[in-house]
Protein backbone atom coordinates (compact mmCIF):
# COMPACT_ATOMS: atom_id res chain seq x y z
CA UNK A 1 0.00 0.00 0.00
CA UNK A 2 1.21 3.50 -0.65
CA UNK A 3 0.66 6.84 -2.29
CA UNK A 4 1.06 8.52 -5.64
CA UNK A 5 2.29 12.04 -6.09
CA UNK A 6 3.87 13.67 -9.11
CA UNK A 7 6.48 16.29 -9.85
CA UNK A 8 4.25 18.06 -12.36
CA UNK A 9 4.75 20.98 -14.71
CA UNK A 10 5.63 24.07 -12.72
CA UNK A 11 6.22 22.18 -9.48
CA UNK A 12 9.41 23.62 -8.04
CA UNK A 13 9.29 26.41 -10.61
CA UNK A 14 9.98 24.56 -13.87
CA UNK A 15 9.15 26.74 -16.88
CA UNK A 16 10.42 25.05 -20.07
CA UNK A 17 7.32 22.92 -20.65
CA UNK A 18 4.29 23.06 -22.93
CA UNK A 19 1.99 23.40 -19.91
CA UNK A 20 3.85 26.42 -18.55
CA UNK A 21 3.65 28.08 -21.96
CA UNK A 22 -0.08 27.31 -22.11
CA UNK A 23 -0.47 28.95 -18.71
CA UNK A 24 1.38 32.06 -19.85
CA UNK A 25 -0.96 32.17 -22.85
CA UNK A 26 -3.98 32.08 -20.52
CA UNK A 27 -5.18 28.67 -21.69
CA UNK A 28 -4.71 26.82 -18.38
CA UNK A 29 -4.12 28.02 -14.80
CA UNK A 30 -0.58 28.84 -13.73
CA UNK A 31 1.02 26.14 -11.61
CA UNK A 32 4.06 27.95 -10.17
CA UNK A 33 5.75 26.05 -7.36
CA UNK A 34 2.48 24.23 -6.52
CA UNK A 35 2.96 22.33 -3.25
CA UNK A 36 6.74 22.52 -3.80
CA UNK A 37 7.13 18.81 -3.20
CA UNK A 38 10.21 19.18 -5.40
CA UNK A 39 12.02 20.79 -2.47
CA UNK A 40 9.99 19.47 0.47
CA UNK A 41 10.11 15.78 -0.41
CA UNK A 42 11.93 14.77 2.80
CA UNK A 43 9.13 16.17 4.94
CA UNK A 44 6.48 14.66 2.68
CA UNK A 45 8.04 11.19 2.69
CA UNK A 46 8.17 11.32 6.49
CA UNK A 47 4.44 12.02 6.49
CA UNK A 48 3.83 9.11 4.12
CA UNK A 49 5.87 6.82 6.36
CA UNK A 50 3.95 7.97 9.44
CA UNK A 51 0.71 7.09 7.64
CA UNK A 52 1.76 3.48 7.13
CA UNK A 53 2.65 3.72 3.45
CA UNK A 54 5.16 1.24 2.11
CA UNK A 55 5.48 2.54 -1.47
CA UNK A 56 5.45 5.84 -3.29
CA UNK A 57 4.93 6.62 -6.96
CA UNK A 58 6.27 9.81 -8.48
CA UNK A 59 7.09 11.16 -11.91
CA UNK A 60 10.36 12.60 -13.12
CA UNK A 61 10.15 15.74 -15.25
CA UNK A 62 11.33 15.21 -18.80
CA UNK A 63 11.98 18.93 -19.32
CA UNK A 64 14.35 19.04 -16.34
CA UNK A 65 16.32 16.01 -17.46
CA UNK A 66 16.49 16.83 -21.18
CA UNK A 67 16.15 20.65 -21.43
CA UNK A 68 17.54 20.54 -24.98
CA UNK A 69 17.25 17.77 -27.53
CA UNK A 70 19.86 15.13 -26.76
CA UNK A 71 21.43 17.19 -23.96
CA UNK A 72 20.88 15.76 -20.50
CA UNK A 73 21.13 17.56 -17.19
CA UNK A 74 23.14 15.62 -14.63
CA UNK A 75 22.11 18.04 -11.85
CA UNK A 76 18.48 17.06 -12.43
CA UNK A 77 19.42 13.40 -12.29
CA UNK A 78 21.29 14.01 -9.04
CA UNK A 79 18.14 15.57 -7.57
CA UNK A 80 16.12 12.46 -8.37
CA UNK A 81 18.85 10.26 -6.96
CA UNK A 82 18.54 12.19 -3.70
CA UNK A 83 14.77 11.64 -3.82
CA UNK A 84 15.27 7.90 -4.28
CA UNK A 85 17.84 7.72 -1.51
CA UNK A 86 15.42 9.48 0.83
CA UNK A 87 12.68 7.02 -0.07
CA UNK A 88 15.08 4.21 0.78
CA UNK A 89 15.89 5.83 4.14
CA UNK A 90 12.17 6.09 4.88
CA UNK A 91 11.55 2.47 3.85
CA UNK A 92 9.29 3.41 0.91
CA UNK A 93 9.50 1.42 -2.32
CA UNK A 94 9.75 3.76 -5.33
CA UNK A 95 7.68 3.52 -8.49
CA UNK A 96 8.89 5.98 -11.14
CA UNK A 97 6.80 7.20 -14.05
CA UNK A 98 9.09 8.46 -16.80
CA UNK A 99 6.56 10.78 -18.42
CA UNK A 100 3.38 12.28 -16.96
CA UNK A 101 1.86 14.55 -19.65
CA UNK A 102 4.20 17.58 -19.66
CA UNK A 103 6.60 17.93 -22.60
CA UNK A 104 9.87 19.87 -22.97
CA UNK A 105 9.31 22.96 -25.09
CA UNK A 106 11.87 21.89 -27.69
CA UNK A 107 9.86 18.70 -28.24
CA UNK A 108 6.32 20.12 -28.09
CA UNK A 109 7.11 23.08 -30.35
CA UNK A 110 8.61 20.79 -32.98
CA UNK A 111 5.49 18.61 -33.10
CA UNK A 112 5.71 16.50 -29.96
CA UNK A 113 4.16 13.07 -30.40
CA UNK A 114 3.00 14.05 -33.89
CA UNK A 115 6.65 13.79 -34.98
CA UNK A 116 7.52 10.72 -37.00
CA UNK A 117 10.61 10.20 -34.84
CA UNK A 118 8.81 10.74 -31.52
CA UNK A 119 9.15 7.06 -30.48
CA UNK A 120 12.93 7.16 -30.93
CA UNK A 121 13.20 10.44 -29.01
CA UNK A 122 11.12 9.09 -26.13
CA UNK A 123 13.02 5.80 -26.01
CA UNK A 124 16.33 7.70 -25.90
CA UNK A 125 15.12 9.75 -22.93
CA UNK A 126 13.68 6.71 -21.13
CA UNK A 127 16.85 4.68 -21.51
CA UNK A 128 18.96 7.56 -20.22
CA UNK A 129 16.87 7.94 -17.06
CA UNK A 130 16.95 4.22 -16.28
CA UNK A 131 20.70 4.14 -16.89
CA UNK A 132 21.12 6.82 -14.18
CA UNK A 133 18.41 5.82 -11.71
CA UNK A 134 17.96 2.10 -12.27
CA UNK A 135 20.33 1.13 -9.49
CA UNK A 136 17.99 2.81 -6.99
CA UNK A 137 14.63 1.82 -8.44
CA UNK A 138 13.28 -1.47 -9.78
CA UNK A 139 9.94 -0.26 -11.14
CA UNK A 140 9.57 2.14 -14.07
CA UNK A 141 6.38 3.04 -15.92
CA UNK A 142 7.07 4.52 -19.34
CA UNK A 143 4.02 6.78 -19.49
CA UNK A 144 0.91 7.83 -17.62
CA UNK A 145 -2.53 7.53 -19.21
CA UNK A 146 -1.62 7.77 -22.90
CA UNK A 147 -5.30 7.59 -23.87
CA UNK A 148 -6.12 10.60 -21.66
CA UNK A 149 -3.17 12.58 -23.00
CA UNK A 150 -4.19 12.05 -26.62
CA UNK A 151 -7.93 12.50 -26.19
CA UNK A 152 -7.64 15.74 -24.21
CA UNK A 153 -5.01 17.16 -26.55
CA UNK A 154 -6.41 16.13 -29.94
CA UNK A 155 -10.12 15.36 -29.43
CA UNK A 156 -11.48 17.46 -26.57
CA UNK A 157 -8.99 20.27 -27.12
CA UNK A 158 -8.72 21.09 -23.42
CA UNK A 159 -4.99 20.31 -23.03
CA UNK A 160 -1.95 21.24 -25.09
CA UNK A 161 -1.79 21.33 -28.08
CA UNK A 162 -5.51 22.27 -27.92
CA UNK A 163 -6.72 20.52 -31.06
CA UNK A 164 -10.37 19.62 -31.02
CA UNK A 165 -12.59 17.16 -32.87
CA UNK A 166 -16.03 18.56 -32.08
CA UNK A 167 -17.99 15.29 -32.31
CA UNK A 168 -16.13 14.20 -29.18
CA UNK A 169 -18.65 16.27 -27.20
CA UNK A 170 -21.28 13.62 -27.96
CA UNK A 171 -19.46 11.01 -25.85
CA UNK A 172 -18.03 13.25 -23.13
CA UNK A 173 -17.65 11.66 -19.70
CA UNK A 174 -17.29 14.90 -17.75
CA UNK A 175 -17.57 18.64 -18.29
CA UNK A 176 -14.66 19.45 -15.98
CA UNK A 177 -12.49 21.11 -18.64
CA UNK A 178 -15.14 22.75 -20.79
CA UNK A 179 -14.09 26.31 -19.92
CA UNK A 180 -10.95 25.90 -22.03
CA UNK A 181 -12.45 24.20 -25.07
CA UNK A 182 -13.84 27.29 -26.80
CA UNK A 183 -10.37 28.58 -27.71
CA UNK A 184 -9.18 25.29 -29.14
CA UNK A 185 -8.50 24.68 -32.82
CA UNK A 186 -11.37 22.88 -34.52
CA UNK A 187 -11.94 20.73 -37.60
CA UNK A 188 -11.57 17.16 -38.83
CA UNK A 189 -7.77 17.04 -38.87
CA UNK A 190 -7.41 16.55 -35.09
CA UNK A 191 -9.13 13.17 -35.43
CA UNK A 192 -6.47 11.94 -37.85
CA UNK A 193 -3.71 13.40 -35.69
CA UNK A 194 -5.22 11.69 -32.64
CA UNK A 195 -4.80 8.29 -34.29
CA UNK A 196 -1.26 9.18 -35.32
CA UNK A 197 -0.39 10.25 -31.77
CA UNK A 198 -1.89 7.08 -30.28
CA UNK A 199 0.08 4.98 -32.74
CA UNK A 200 3.26 6.86 -31.84
CA UNK A 201 2.58 6.34 -28.14
CA UNK A 202 2.32 2.59 -28.74
CA UNK A 203 5.60 2.64 -30.64
CA UNK A 204 7.19 4.88 -27.97
CA UNK A 205 6.34 2.49 -25.16
CA UNK A 206 7.42 -0.61 -27.05
CA UNK A 207 10.72 0.92 -28.15
CA UNK A 208 11.41 2.34 -24.69
CA UNK A 209 10.81 -1.12 -23.22
CA UNK A 210 13.33 -2.60 -25.63
CA UNK A 211 15.97 0.05 -24.91
CA UNK A 212 15.48 -0.16 -21.14
CA UNK A 213 15.89 -3.93 -21.20
CA UNK A 214 19.21 -3.53 -23.00
CA UNK A 215 20.42 -1.54 -20.01
CA UNK A 216 18.78 -3.53 -17.23
CA UNK A 217 17.00 -6.78 -18.00
CA UNK A 218 15.77 -7.05 -14.40
CA UNK A 219 13.96 -3.69 -14.35
CA UNK A 220 10.18 -4.06 -14.14
CA UNK A 221 8.74 -1.95 -16.98
CA UNK A 222 5.05 -1.07 -17.05
CA UNK A 223 2.58 1.31 -18.58
CA UNK A 224 -0.01 3.18 -16.50
CA UNK A 225 -3.42 2.76 -18.14
CA UNK A 226 -6.47 4.86 -17.33
CA UNK A 227 -9.43 2.49 -17.48
CA UNK A 228 -12.93 3.90 -17.81
CA UNK A 229 -15.44 1.21 -16.91
CA UNK A 230 -18.21 1.36 -19.49
CA UNK A 231 -21.22 -0.68 -18.42
CA UNK A 232 -24.80 -1.07 -19.60
CA UNK A 233 -28.29 -1.72 -18.32
CA UNK A 234 -30.43 -4.60 -19.61
CA UNK A 235 -30.77 -3.13 -23.10
CA UNK A 236 -28.86 -5.27 -25.67
CA UNK A 237 -27.99 -2.20 -27.73
CA UNK A 238 -26.46 -0.51 -24.68
CA UNK A 239 -24.49 -3.66 -23.95
CA UNK A 240 -23.01 -3.56 -27.45
CA UNK A 241 -22.20 0.15 -27.09
CA UNK A 242 -20.46 -0.48 -23.76
CA UNK A 243 -18.44 -3.34 -25.24
CA UNK A 244 -17.33 -1.16 -28.15
CA UNK A 245 -16.46 1.73 -25.80
CA UNK A 246 -14.33 -0.52 -23.59
CA UNK A 247 -12.59 -1.92 -26.63
CA UNK A 248 -11.65 1.44 -28.11
CA UNK A 249 -10.78 3.17 -24.83
CA UNK A 250 -8.80 0.43 -23.09
CA UNK A 251 -8.16 -2.65 -25.18
CA UNK A 252 -6.93 -1.14 -28.46
CA UNK A 253 -3.91 0.40 -26.76
CA UNK A 254 -3.25 -2.39 -24.28
CA UNK A 255 -3.44 -5.09 -26.94
CA UNK A 256 -0.57 -3.39 -28.76
CA UNK A 257 1.74 -2.87 -25.77
CA UNK A 258 1.07 -5.73 -23.38
CA UNK A 259 3.84 -7.91 -24.82
CA UNK A 260 6.22 -5.12 -23.78
CA UNK A 261 4.93 -4.90 -20.21
CA UNK A 262 6.26 -6.74 -17.19
CA UNK A 263 3.36 -5.36 -15.15
CA UNK A 264 0.44 -2.93 -15.63
CA UNK A 265 -0.53 0.07 -13.55
CA UNK A 266 -4.21 0.98 -13.24
CA UNK A 267 -5.59 4.50 -12.80
CA UNK A 268 -9.30 4.33 -11.98
CA UNK A 269 -11.74 7.24 -11.65
CA UNK A 270 -14.70 6.77 -14.02
CA UNK A 271 -17.69 4.47 -14.17
CA UNK A 272 -20.37 5.06 -16.80
CA UNK A 273 -23.41 2.88 -17.45
CA UNK A 274 -25.26 3.34 -20.73
CA UNK A 275 -29.01 3.50 -20.15
CA UNK A 276 -28.46 4.40 -16.49
CA UNK A 277 -31.29 6.44 -14.95
CA UNK A 278 -29.84 6.68 -11.46
CA UNK A 279 -29.07 10.01 -9.81
CA UNK A 280 -25.46 9.42 -8.82
CA UNK A 281 -23.74 10.95 -5.87
CA UNK A 282 -21.00 13.12 -7.37
CA UNK A 283 -17.41 13.90 -6.43
CA UNK A 284 -16.09 17.45 -6.49
CA UNK A 285 -14.98 16.72 -10.07
CA UNK A 286 -18.62 15.97 -10.98
CA UNK A 287 -17.74 12.32 -11.51
CA UNK A 288 -19.94 9.42 -10.40
CA UNK A 289 -19.06 8.28 -6.88
CA UNK A 290 -18.34 4.67 -7.80
CA UNK A 291 -15.17 3.46 -6.02
CA UNK A 292 -16.35 -0.15 -5.87
CA UNK A 293 -16.20 -0.42 -9.66
CA UNK A 294 -12.43 -0.52 -9.51
CA UNK A 295 -13.21 -4.23 -9.35
CA UNK A 296 -14.42 -4.13 -12.97
CA UNK A 297 -11.37 -2.16 -14.11
CA UNK A 298 -8.99 -4.64 -12.51
CA UNK A 299 -10.84 -7.59 -13.98
CA UNK A 300 -10.64 -5.96 -17.41
CA UNK A 301 -6.84 -5.76 -17.12
CA UNK A 302 -6.52 -9.21 -15.55
CA UNK A 303 -7.20 -10.75 -18.98
CA UNK A 304 -3.58 -9.93 -19.85
CA UNK A 305 -2.21 -12.29 -17.17
CA UNK A 306 0.29 -9.71 -15.88
CA UNK A 307 0.95 -8.47 -12.35
CA UNK A 308 -1.23 -5.42 -11.66
CA UNK A 309 -0.90 -2.50 -9.30
CA UNK A 310 -3.29 0.35 -8.62
CA UNK A 311 -1.14 3.34 -9.53
CA UNK A 312 -3.91 5.87 -8.88
CA UNK A 313 -7.27 5.70 -7.21
CA UNK A 314 -8.68 8.68 -5.36
CA UNK A 315 -11.36 11.31 -5.01
CA UNK A 316 -11.64 15.09 -5.08
CA UNK A 317 -13.29 15.91 -1.74
CA UNK A 318 -12.67 19.44 -0.47
CA UNK A 319 -14.03 18.95 3.07
CA UNK A 320 -12.89 15.32 3.45
CA UNK A 321 -16.47 14.22 4.11
CA UNK A 322 -16.52 11.33 1.61
CA UNK A 323 -12.89 10.28 1.20
CA UNK A 324 -12.84 7.65 3.95
CA UNK A 325 -15.91 5.95 2.47
CA UNK A 326 -14.36 6.13 -0.99
CA UNK A 327 -11.11 4.57 0.17
CA UNK A 328 -12.80 1.74 2.04
CA UNK A 329 -15.07 0.87 -0.89
CA UNK A 330 -12.22 1.05 -3.39
CA UNK A 331 -9.99 -1.20 -1.32
CA UNK A 332 -12.89 -3.63 -0.93
CA UNK A 333 -13.31 -3.65 -4.71
CA UNK A 334 -9.58 -4.32 -5.09
CA UNK A 335 -9.76 -7.19 -2.60
CA UNK A 336 -12.72 -8.69 -4.49
CA UNK A 337 -10.71 -8.59 -7.71
CA UNK A 338 -7.87 -10.44 -6.01
CA UNK A 339 -10.30 -13.10 -4.78
CA UNK A 340 -11.53 -13.52 -8.35
CA UNK A 341 -8.08 -14.08 -9.79
CA UNK A 342 -6.61 -10.65 -10.56
CA UNK A 343 -2.90 -10.60 -9.70
CA UNK A 344 -2.94 -7.28 -7.83
CA UNK A 345 0.31 -6.54 -6.01
CA UNK A 346 -0.56 -3.22 -4.35
CA UNK A 347 -2.75 -0.13 -4.13
CA UNK A 348 -1.62 3.51 -4.23
CA UNK A 349 -4.05 6.29 -3.39
CA UNK A 350 -4.04 9.47 -5.46
CA UNK A 351 -2.73 11.62 -4.02
CA UNK A 352 -0.52 11.96 -0.97
CA UNK A 353 -0.75 15.76 -1.25
CA UNK A 354 -3.24 18.15 -2.77
CA UNK A 355 -2.13 18.81 -6.31
CA UNK A 356 -2.48 20.98 -9.41
CA UNK A 357 -5.34 19.35 -11.28
CA UNK A 358 -4.74 19.47 -15.02
CA UNK A 359 -6.40 22.53 -16.65
CA UNK A 360 -8.33 23.28 -13.45
CA UNK A 361 -5.69 24.59 -11.04
CA UNK A 362 -5.75 24.07 -7.28
CA UNK A 363 -9.43 24.09 -6.41
CA UNK A 364 -9.92 20.31 -6.50
CA UNK A 365 -8.52 18.56 -3.45
CA UNK A 366 -7.43 14.94 -3.86
CA UNK A 367 -4.83 14.77 -1.09
CA UNK A 368 -4.67 12.65 2.02
CA UNK A 369 -2.70 15.68 3.19
CA UNK A 370 -4.08 19.19 2.82
CA UNK A 371 -1.72 21.86 1.46
CA UNK A 372 -2.01 25.55 2.28
CA UNK A 373 -0.69 26.97 -0.98
CA UNK A 374 0.17 30.32 0.63
CA UNK A 375 2.31 28.94 3.45
CA UNK A 376 2.99 25.43 2.02
CA UNK A 377 2.03 24.03 5.41
CA UNK A 378 0.81 20.43 5.42
CA UNK A 379 -2.13 19.12 7.45
CA UNK A 380 -3.06 15.45 7.57
CA UNK A 381 -6.75 14.89 6.86
CA UNK A 382 -8.82 12.49 8.99
CA UNK A 383 -9.36 10.13 6.01
CA UNK A 384 -5.59 9.57 5.87
CA UNK A 385 -5.82 7.68 9.14
CA UNK A 386 -8.45 5.36 7.70
CA UNK A 387 -6.04 4.52 4.88
CA UNK A 388 -3.27 4.17 7.48
CA UNK A 389 -5.29 1.50 9.31
CA UNK A 390 -5.81 -0.37 6.03
CA UNK A 391 -2.12 -0.15 5.13
CA UNK A 392 -0.84 -1.28 8.50
CA UNK A 393 -3.37 -4.08 9.05
CA UNK A 394 -3.55 -5.12 5.36
CA UNK A 395 -7.28 -5.71 5.82
CA UNK A 396 -10.56 -4.50 4.40
CA UNK A 397 -12.50 -2.12 6.64
CA UNK A 398 -16.29 -2.08 6.83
Amino acid sequence: MGSSNCFISGGGGIENTDWHKAALDGRVPICGVACDHYHLFTEDFAIAKSLGHTAHRFSVEWARIEPESGKFNEEAIQHYREVLLELKRQGLKPFITLWHFTLPLWFSESGGFERDDAPEIFARYSAFVVSRLGDLCENFSTMNEPNVFASNGWLRGSWPPFKRFTLTDLVSITNSNRQYVSRANKGLRPLFLYFKVMNNLVKAHNLAYKEIKKISSSTDVSVVEHVIVFDANWNPVNKIVAKIANYFWTYTFMNKVVSSCDSIGLNYYFYKQFGDKRQWKKTDMDWNFAPEHIYDALMMLSRYKKPLFVSEGGVADYDDSDRAEYIKKQVLGTWRAIQDGADVRGHMYWSLLDNYEWALGFEKRFGLVEVDYKTLKRRIRPSAYVYKEICESNTVLE
